[in-house]
């Protein structure tokens, strides 16, 4: 069991970490690494009995590439998970999770970015060590024929598996170059996507590449590795942390586990979609090794889930209640500055700081006690776990990409849809497993800004409400809908899809205004110059990049000149004919609508000002180069990507060329209604803007109004007050007799004495 060393007496200013180098914590948590190894390698090779995925000699004659090959594949594809998961979970603890002072790291934060860069490096090899045992795996063939002969070149460039190793070790290897120059968090953050970046090749590789829902299968596995990735190796890094004696984890707790609850919604919904789409049916998961390997990692998943409620339940409140000022994590003043007794109390003083100090500590170590007490087992787990999906993944599913019968159905993905009509256009599906996610997260993330303002008894307007989700359910139906599914069959339907999801899904997305309800909702600075995610939310939109992106003429150009860019080069033959590239040019789609969209009538804040005289002339230019577009369509003779529409064959809509004149009529008829709706929606806004700079200005006129009238009533008051005086002494001067001489009654003061 792991147990914390008490804070160091030297910890900085504000007590926020702190180091225990050489403690008998190293002891207990080598014991522990060998432990949680020993379990790892046992899952492993329990899993590959068990899914019949461990080396079994190939009949004679056939290629072998040897027991040392087979055995060894899956422990180093083991190793090279768990060092990349160890990677982004450091990278996280140092740039995101502990708190930086200034807008620098320091600390246990720059050495948890160095120890990241350690994990890339051992990575990179473990990376480079599978790909040869992968390819001498494939070749069939022992690892040192294998190394000097010519079948490894062949395997890194010809094969989809074999580039995909090559480009996950050169991710690997640029983060562990980068880690050890990160002295910023703003920096370590785009470490972490890099990191995060390196799963992508994996994911499009294994069983995700072989299932019949290519799209979905893939999006699901990346959904899968970066949360996991993020869950596991933020908690490693934590825990690292708190073995170095950090007082810091009373906000790197809290913060953590608001993400791992995200990440466990995420694995575990993208578990059971992977698992269905690889089982097939309820009975290949009751009959098939394969299923019983998906049953034990689902209750692996319910442990986990049942750990991270306790830690819910108990650590995260003690941690939480460390960050008040009587728990000793705030300092007084923005240097941590304690005011100084006087002289003759020091004494007295210096013992009431000790016994207040005692308790603190006290509080501290037993937060960190019941943290890694339940991480240390938790740990222990995930790697366990890790070693169970490294099992999977060797294992044989019940459902192959055999499906894929014709070559129609091997080019799409999915078997080719019947003729078109009005009932399957309407209810079709087909499984975009990108945008699914998309919706997904974007809905979630609305509906978790929209609890935490009813908490706070703030109130969002209903209509923004639904906007955003009326705009997610057009975008879900013009990707996976009956829109979605002719889209891959139809250059119509195709042609349809794109202007939906540029001119019709953004107008109702950007009028939700979701930057504001993240600005409103994102969780703050920490600590004083802490980077928060609200922070980087507002620098990134004040960022040279977005400011540039968002002048009206360079949004125009992005979102009228794709357009002629895609259509009139070979790049739409290229993009359609791959899962990916189709994926590419919906979500280009998508973000050239919401950018012109958010120019032009945006309720967001935005990083600068446009005029509405001008934004009024981009959306007619807009208009006038989208008909010119409709026109091209319609009057070539040349259909676009041919070559990509013949291989489908397809039985109905054989006039390619009749099918490409439709799709131009479509556009230009999806292009007038919502420019007319986005021109009204520009003159109202451009009349509110004059009705509340009017107000303004009215406002600014009273003001001065007020301020002249308050200075006009002081003077007239002042006025007053002297003719008050001046009346008050011409009544007590003597009346005048002849001559100017005073009365014989006038006081004896008032009478003139003659003849001094």
């Amino acid at each position: 069991m792991i147990e914390p060393t008490p804070t160091s007496p030297s910890t900085p200013a504000g007590g926020l970490q702190a180091s225990t180098q050489g403690s008998p914590l190293d002891g207990a948590l080598a014991r522990w690494a060998a432990l949680t190894a020993l379990v790892a390698l046992t899952v492993l090779v329990a899993a590959l009995l068990a899914g019949d995925g461990a080396y079994q000699r190939p009949p004679e004659g056939l290629p072998d590439a040897g027991a040392l090959v087979g055995w060894s594949l899956p422990v180093f594809r083991m190793l090279a998970d768990v060092a990349g998961v160890l990677t982004v979970g450091f990278v996280l603890a140092g740039a995101i999770l502990l708190p930086s002072r200034s807008g620098e790291l320091w600390g246990l934060q720059v050495r948890s970015l160095r120890l990241a860069g350690v994990f890339a490096a051992a990575w990179t090899v473990l990376i480079i060590v599978e790909t040869l045992l992968t390819a001498a795996d494939i070749i069939g063939e022992p690892l040192s024929t294998t190394i000097s002969g010519p079948g490894l070149r062949s395997f890194l460039t010809q094969t989809t598996f074999g580039t995909a190793l090559l480009v996950q070790a050169g991710l690997a290897a640029a983060v562990a170059v980068c880690l050890p120059w990160i002295l910023s968090p703003r920096v370590g953050l785009i470490a972490l996507v890099l990191a995060l970046g390196a799963f992508i090749p994996q994911a499009l590789t294994g069983h995700a590449a072989s299932s019949g829902s290519h799209d979905l299968a893939i999006a699901s596995m990346l959904v899968h590795l970066t949360g996991a990735a993020l869950w596991i190796g933020g908690l490693a890094g934590l825990c690292w942390a708190a073995t170095r004696g950090s007082t810091s984890l009373a906000y790197a707790v809290p913060r953590y586990s608001t993400l791992a609850g995200w990440c466990f919604a995420g694995v575990a919904l993208s578990g059971v979609i992977n698992a269905a789409i690889r089982l097939g049916s309820i009975s290949n998961l009751i009959h098939s090794s394969y299923g019983t390997l998906v049953f034990a990692k689902a209750i692996a998943l319910t442990i986990l889930g049942t750990f991270g409620w306790r830690h819910r339940r108990a650590t995260v409140p003690r941690f939480a209640a460390l960050r008040s000022p009587a728990g000793g994590t705030q300092t007084a003043g923005p240097a941590g500055a304690v005011p100084r007794p006087s002289p003759a109390g020091d004494a007295r003083s210096r013992d009431d700081e000790r016994s207040e100090e005692r308790p603190v500590k006290q509080r501290q170590s037993a937060a960190r006690a019941m943290f890694l007490k339940l991480a240390a087992a938790e740990l222990t787990v995930m790697i366990a776990t890790v070693a169970l999906a490294v099992g999977l993944s060797r294992s044989p599913t019940p459902v192959t990409g055999s499906v894929n019968e014709t070559p129609a159905a091997a080019l799409l993905g999915f078997p080719l849809p019947p003729r078109p009509t009005l009932a399957r256009y309407a209810f079709g599906f087909v499984p975009n497993g990108f945008m699914i996610a998309v919706v997904v997260l974007g809905g979630a993330l609305y509906a978790a800004g929209l609890l935490s303002l009813r908490r706070r008894g703030i109130h969002w307007p209903v209509g923004r409400t639904i906007a955003w989700y009326g705009g997610l359910a057009i975008l879900l139906y013009a990707t996976c809908g009956g829109l979605g599914l002719y889209a891959h069959v139809l250059f119509s339907a195709h042609m349809t899809a794109h202007m939906v999801l540029s001119m019709v899904a953004p107008i109702p997305l950007v009028l939700a205004a979701p930057i504001t309800l993240a600005i409103r909702t994102l969780p703050g600075p920490r600590v004083p110059g802490d980077l928060s995610p609200r922070q980087v939310l507002l620098r990134v939109l004040h960022s040279r990049v977005v400011v540039g992106l968002s002048h009206p003429v360079v949004a125009l150009a992005l979102f009228v000149g794709s357009l002629y860019g895609l259509y009139f080069t070979g790049l739409f033959t290229r993009l359609m004919g791959s899962h990916l590239g189709h994926v590419a040019m919906e979500a280009h789609f998508l973000a050239v609508g919401l950018l012109f969209f958010w120019v032009l009538i945006g309720v967001d804040p935005q990083p600068r000002r446009v005029e509405p005289l001008l934004k009024v002339v981009v959306l007619f230019a807009a208009m006038a180069l989208h008909a010119f577009f409709a026109v091209a369509l319609m009057s070539s003779t040349t259909p676009f990507g041919e070559s990509y529409w013949s291989q489908l064959n397809r039985p109905y809509v054989t006039d390619l060329v009749a099918d490409q004149v439709s799709g131009g009529q479509i556009s230009w008829a999806l292009d007038e209604l919502p420019m007319l709706l986005v021109l009204a929606a520009v003159f109202v806004q451009w009349i509110r803007s004059d009705e509340r700079e009017a107000r303004r200005i009215d406002r600014q006129l009273d003001r001065e109004a007020h301020a002249t009238a308050s200075a006009n009533g002081e003077l007239a008051a002042y006025n007053a007050y002297l003719g008050e005086l001046a009346e008050r002494d011409r009544r007590a001067a003597p009346p005048a007799g002849r001559g100017g001489k005073p009365t014989a009654n006038a006081p004896p003061g008032n009478r003139r004495r003659d003849g001094a």
